[in-house]
Formats: C-alpha cells, structure tokens, sequence
C-alpha cells in the first residue's frame, strides 16, 4: 500500500522545529500548519476535571499546562463538548458545589485556555445534560416537556445563540460549531416524554430533524453576523460507513445545505467496514460531490495494552492494524499514516479524542480514573509521548 510505504520512507522527526505563533490566525513558521490549513486538533474537554483531581502533564520532564504542551507541538484547534446543564455531575460526586464539567462556565474556561495558548476551538454542541452519541441522543431536561416542534426550533436557536454571544462578548468566539454529536440517526430522539417531536431519520423524521439542525445553524451565522470571528458549522456522524447516506438524506430530506464541514469519527476497533486504505477515496468523493470540507472530528489509537487504574480501558482489547502494533512507535506511524490518507484525499483536518485524559482521582459514570489512559498523548507518569510529532508538517 502507498501509505505504508510512505511510513516505511519516513523517518521520525525531532522536536526542533520553531515555535508557534500565539495566534490561531497568525501566519505559521514552516513546521507547522494553522488550522486552517489543516486542523491538528485536539479533544480537552476532561483537562479541567483531570488537573481538579490531581492529574499533571509534564514535557521533557517539567510540569506544564497540558494546553500549552499540545500546541507548542503543533495543535492549532481544541475540541470542547458542551453539554446544557449537567447537574448529574455533582450527584456523581455528592457534592452540590461542584464544577459541572463540560457545562457553559467549565467550557468557557476552556475556550479561555486554548485562546491564549494560541489555539482555535471547535465547539461542540451535544444539545443533551449528557453524552450524546449514535446510542443516546436525550434531550436536555430543561426541554423535555416540549411538545411542538416550533418550540423546539426556538430552544434550540436561542440557547445556540446565547452561548455563542456570551462567549463573543468576551473575545472567546469559536472558530468551529458542530451542531450535533454523532447524530447517526437524529438528535434529543432516546429518553423523550410522550409528544415529544420525532427527530429520528432512521424512522423518516428527516424533515424534523432538518427543521432543528437548521435553526442551530442560523443561530451561529446570526451570532457571527456581529462577530469578526465567523464560526465553520461541522455536522458530526460515526463510522464513515454512515457518510454517503446520511449526507445524502439530511442535504434531500433534511433540507440542510448550509454547513461548512462533513465530519466524522473513525476509530479502528469499531469502525470495520470501510477499510483503512479506502478511507482516502471516500474522503475525495465526499469533498468533490458536496463542495465542503471533509474532517476526521474524533479518532485514537492505544500506544500499550496495559492500565494505569482499575477503570478498563475502552481501546487496545483487539488486535492492532497491521504495520502497527500497540506501542509508543506504532501510536505514531498510526497517527502519521492517518494523517496521510486524510491530507492525500484532500481532507482538511483530524482531531483525536482525548489525548489528555490520563488517570486521575476523577469520576466519570463508569469508573473513577481514566478509561482511555492507554491511547492518550501521555504516559503513566504524565510524560509526553512520540506520537505528538504526527502533527509537525512533512
């Protein structure tokens, strides 16, 4: 395969490259590329949380904020879940003082953090208190009663472009907005109260779904109008299996068309049915049928198969892609590769999912510590690893 001679042909390259400017839309040094050349992202939306309970990220030896760490080795853009309101997080910890993580004063902190370290941000909208995926798209609480679509559209609109303002009036507009995670079938369409409007498109509800999808995207090109920061709008499915059709179906049925970025998440294990090295014909397809970028928004590889804590890890349980097995060299020739195939096919971005969740005193619904310590960008002991030259340009 051309990628794996590419790899082969490639040698590892050091740190040496110059420092990045602290601006996303500063004009970068030859080593590295801005994010709009092509997204280098990175998922921290547990950082917060990880460093509130003792997690500490260190490179070359010294303790420093993992932000800083990641973009001073070519991250230009942090992805950030924002959930509506969370308040099951401090039923997790039994605490009614505690910080709702991936809530709107948690994300802004964030945004905060990834602006002065020079990154941009992909915000990412979950419309849910909770995780949103193909499996569990719940509707936030505060809209569960809701039995008009009309209303719906509104609640939707208003709280979109009331965060986005929020967040503007401080400097902090984002330069992406994913309307929507994984919403392989629809979105607020599992755990609804009778009457609920029907959002689901795997049942033919795409005209619903559209109807909503479109408000939250007139909410970020209402709030941009007032802003110099004009947000890409990203919609997000899993498995690139999902693309054609459902890109096909939202754009017909839907009647969604106003929209910057195809995205998707592909990760190895789970995502079998389009193989690694057709991913670049998809990619190309995609981007020459619809006019619109094409990004990889999650993504990860395991660099061991071992854990720091008791919380089973997620990844790492089956057998590697051939040519790279679960060490610290076979993270990187993954990430390289991948980053390959998607640059090749004339995509425009991959962000990993979280490269900084190590294990900590944290809690999650499932376990305390870190369920994905084996894939992240840091080892046990919070030391950077080599994967992290993926990012640097070739």
């Amino acid at each position: 395969m051309k990628l794996l001679f590419y790899i082969l042909g490639l040698s590892f390259l050091s740190g040496g490259c110059q420092k990045k400017s602290n601006s996303p839309d500063a004009e970068e040094p030859a080593g590295y590329y801005t994010h709009n050349e092509f997204a280098m992202g990175v998922d921290l939306s547990y950082v917060n949380q990880v460093e509130d309970h003792g997690g500490v990220y260190r490179d070359s030896g010294q303790v420093r904020d993992p932000f800083k760490i990641l973009e001073s080795h070519g991250a230009n853009i942090v992805r950030l879940r924002l959930w509506h309101n969370p308040q099951w997080v401090r039923d997790l910890y039994g605490d009614p003082g505690k910080t709702l993580y991936s809530g709107y004063d948690d994300v802004e902190k964030s945004v905060r953090r990834a602006k002065q370290s020079g990154m941009a941000v992909n915000l990412n909208f979950h419309y849910s208190d909770f995780w949103a995926d193909p499996g569990h798209q719940d509707p936030p609480a505060a809209w569960k009663e809701i039995k008009n679509l009309d209303v719906l559209k509104d609640s939707v609109y208003n709280y979109t472009f009331r965060v986005l303002r929020k967040l503007d009036t401080q400097g902090l507009m984002p330069e992406m907005v994913q309307i929507g995670n994984e919403t392989n079938c629809g979105m607020m369409m599992t755990g609804t109260a009778a009457g609920f409007p029907g959002l689901n498109g795997c049942s033919g509800q795409w005209a619903n779904f559209g109807a909503v999808l479109n408000s939250g995207i007139k909410a970020v090109r209402d709030a941009a109008a007032q802003s110099q920061v004009k947000p890409k709008i990203a919609l997000h499915v899993a498995d690139p299996k999902n693309l054609e059709w459902w890109f096909q179906q939202v754009t017909t049925s839907g009647g969604v068309t106003d929209f910057d970025v195809i995205g998707f998440s592909y990760y190895y294990n789970w995502h079998t049915e389009i193989a690694f090295g057709a991913l670049p014909q998809l990619i190309t397809k995609l981007k020459n049928s619809y006019k619109k970028e094409v990004m990889i928004l999650e993504t990860a590889y395991p660099w061991t198969t071992q854990g720091a804590d008791s919380y089973g890890n997620i990844l790492g349980g089956g057998q590697p892609l051939s040519g790279f097995p679960f060490t610290k060299e076979g993270q990187l020739g993954y990430m390289m590769a991948l980053t390959e195939a998607v640059k090749s096919a004339g995509g425009s971005g991959i962000m990993y999912w979280e490269p900084a969740w190590i294990t900590s005193a944290m809690k999650d619904s499932w376990g305390s510590g870190s369920s994905w310590e084996n894939a992240a960008f840091f080892d046990f002991q919070g030391n950077l690893l080599p994967v992290v030259q993926y990012m640097q340009k070739k």
